[in-house]
């Protein structure tokens, strides 16, 4: 079973050493079993992880809970600086923030559909979006209805991850391959909407089909965040899988990647359902 995000990438863990993702899921064995047992893709003959410790690529230290972090924390950083230069120099100059943006998407699709995660490529992508946020959301702070609306936005992100982090680590939300069906069917009808929506607005003008505002736009919305919830599980599910196959440390890279951008889709719905509901 692999993860994945709202922006449907090829992020997972790279196929060249072996590890494809989550195709192979562990499968649940009796009440002693190991929880990932199952096809390790780095167990030398595929044993599972009941059976032998996993075989790690030669010369290649296999991935930690510290990497991920460290490697998060570093992206999610360059994000923050990026915001706050965005905020400070071109809350008046929306078009060079949205042209960012814009650089910004293309970098993390280029980044998806890699075989090996590029750390260059990752905090350029970083940097850009952080600007395009920083100036949106100082923008955005600037109307009289928002005032105060970005910071929300960022404690409410901050409070879905939590949330979030809590259930799945308790399980009270699994992972399984129905599980990330229903998640990936939803936000591919989710970004379908929201397509036709812009399509609408561009061609007839107005609200499209009024998922921007009234009722709709607010059910809409929580839509939004609760689908950036359930791909964070996903993210989780990543991690946790990939430290117990023995991914190589440099997917933690990937790892820090796809929390990003799920964490970036939570807060920009976030902002957006605070519009809404200011009536802005």
């Amino acid at each position: 079973m692999r993860s994945s995000n709202p922006v449907f990438s090829r992020r997972g863990f790279s196929r060249d050493t072996g590890y494809a993702g989550f195709n192979a899921p562990p499968q649940a064995g009796g009440p002693t079993a190991n929880p990932y047992a199952g096809a390790n893709p780095y167990a030398q003959g595929a044993q599972p992880l009941t059976q032998a410790p996993p075989q790690y690529a030669p010369q290649t230290r296999p991935m930690t809970m510290d990497d991920v972090v460290t490697r998060t924390g570093l992206t999610l950083g360059t994000v923050v600086v990026g915001a706050t230069l965005g905020w400070l120099f071109l809350t008046e100059n929306l078009g060079f923030a949205v042209g960012a943006g814009l650089v910004a998407m293309v970098l993390g699709l280029v980044q998806s559909f890699k075989r090996k995660p590029s750390p260059a490529l990752i905090l350029s992508y970083a940097v850009l979006e952080g600007v395009f946020l920083g100036a949106l959301s100082g923008y955005l702070n600037g109307l009289p209805k928002m005032n105060g609306a970005p910071m929300q936005a960022v404690l409410g992100t901050m409070a879905v991850f939590v949330a979030m982090l809590v259930a799945y680590r308790t399980r009270i939300v699994r992972v399984t391959a129905r599980f990330t069906r229903f998640v990936l069917i939803a936000a591919m009808g989710f970004v379908l909407l929201s397509l036709v929506n812009l399509a609408f607005m561009a061609f007839g003008g107005g609200d499209g089909l009024g998922f921007r505002s009234g009722g709709l736009g607010i059910l809409f919305g929580v839509v939004g965040v609760v689908l950036g919830a359930l791909f964070l599980a996903l993210d989780f599910k990543q991690v946790e899988d990939g430290i117990a196959y023995g991914a190589p440390r440099e997917e933690s890279w990937l790892a820090a990647f796809g929390l990003t951008l799920t964490l970036v889709w939570i807060y920009m719905e976030m902002l957006r359902l605070i519009s809404i509901l200011r009536g802005d």
